[in-house]
């Protein structure tokens, strides 16, 4: 079960990767295969149900996510926003593409990868079409900075380390600071290498704004933020489910801006292909997640963790978790990970008396990779609102999502934040 396991989820990337199949099809497709292969054929069907019923929240989200977004791209309401860094900018990427990772890392603070990508893409993707930098570069620099940004104790891994080792925030996230610190410089000077080679790509051309399709509203700029920024408190507040909030964000909007139905539907046909792209992926993802939980390949992944880490490198515990935890929080769900595989790995640990809460920092360190996996369902909302192809968004950040890693690690290192016995 663990190498169909595994092997399901590598076929999977080697088909989007090379661009053979659809993510939407691989996702369907290669589960029920590797589910039939596993003798699953009779019970496929309900796991695949559960599946698509327990990311059914979340895909319902993005829809209307996406759809609220575009309607204040249409109306203008990040005009100001884009005018303003254009002038800043002056028509340099290199500025914007910094400006980027900025932008990315401020809006991270409140932990939730979904709002961050709409709220970053929504506001500098026009400026990245206009003067045609590289979307991928946009893709990556937002994720680099989320997956930095994604320990807080707030975030989701923090929170489930915390609770599957029974520790607090002071013990597991405060040491972390540092490591993060030097997260950030990374992605600071990832962004102004990917800005310098920008630069010398398209140079320096100031390019005048244009008008969207779907027409301003300057008189309703004030009441589109003032929706926008109370959609954004709520989400923080959590007062209603996420799903329920855009959905109601999604209506107001719309009655605000574009009274007549007529123009209320030509607004959702303008972004019904956003839409139903990235809806599609996050459905189509929940038939993997599906399968890969109900054939039990994905407890076989989590439990064979402990097997193969030799006896000899026990002293090393720590680092083997954070380095590990790149691959193991890729091919497993963050719950999986951090509520199968931390506490086996923490016991383990213990018989080489490291502390539970060290290997628990150490486990939150492939966070920036983990983003990358097909199993997040924010991925596929940030590569659809950016029009780019999810194969090839992978191929361009995985490199330096491995970078951010590896720096967090050796900062970890050196700060004795986790420790390393040669």
């Amino acid at each position: 079960m663990t190498l169909l396991g595994f092997g399901m989820v590598i076929t999977f990337m080697v088909l989007i990767m090379t661009k053979k199949l659809s993510p939407q099809v691989a996702l369907i497709m290669v589960p029920v295969l590797f589910g039939l292969i596993a003798g699953a054929s009779s019970g496929i069907g309900p796991m695949m149900l559960d599946g698509v019923k327990e990311i059914a929240p979340t895909g319902v989200m993005l829809i209307f996510g996406i759809l609220y977004f575009g309607i204040m791209i249409d109306v203008g309401l990040f005009e100001p926003l884009v005018s303003k860094i254009l002038r800043l900018a002056k028509g340099d990427p290199l500025k914007i593409i910094t400006g980027t990772a900025i932008l990315a890392l401020l809006v991270s603070l409140d932990g939730d990868g979904a709002t961050t990508y709409m709220i970053v893409i929504a506001a500098i993707l026009p400026l990245y079409k206009r003067l045609g930098i590289n979307l991928l570069i946009l893709t990556a620099v937002i994720m680099l900075s989320g997956g930095v940004m994604n320990i807080l104790p707030w975030g989701g891994p923090t929170a489930r380390a915390m609770s599957a080792l029974k520790l607090d925030a002071s013990e597991i996230f405060t040491p972390l600071i540092t490591s993060m610190i030097a997260g950030v410089v990374w992605v600071l000077l990832v962004a102004y290498y990917l800005g310098k080679k920008e630069r010398k790509r398209l140079g320096i051309t100031v390019v005048p704004i244009q008008e969207s399709n779907g027409g301003k509203r300057p008189k309703l700029i004030a009441i589109n933020l003032f929706l926008t920024l109370s959609l954004m408190v709520s989400l923080v507040m959590n007062l209603l489910p996420l799903v329920i909030l855009f959905m109601l964000a999604f209506a107001l909007a719309l009655i605000i801006n574009f009274p007549k139905p007529e123009d209320q539907r030509a607004r959702i046909v303008a972004h019904a292909g956003n839409a139903l792209s990235v809806g599609s992926m996050v459905f189509a993802a929940g038939i993997f997640t599906g399968i890969l939980s109900g054939t039990n390949m994905l407890d076989a992944m989590a439990q064979s963790f402990i097997h193969i880490i030799p006896d000899s490198w026990g002293n090393n515990m720590a680092v083997i978790t954070a380095l590990t935890s790149m691959p193991f929080t890729y091919f497993v769900s963050n719950d999986a990970y951090y509520f199968g595989i931390l506490p086996l790995a923490a016991e383990a640990a213990s018989h080489f008396s490291i502390p539970a809460a060290e290997i628990g920092r150490a486990s939150l360190l492939g966070q920036p990779v983990h983003l990358l996996s097909p199993l997040v369902p924010s991925t596929y909302l940030l590569v659809g609102l950016a029009g780019v192809n999810f194969g090839d968004h992978q191929r361009f950040t995985l490199k330096w999502a491995i970078g951010t890693v590896v720096v967090m690690t050796i900062a970890s290192i050196v700060a004795g934040v986790i420790q390393i016995h040669l």
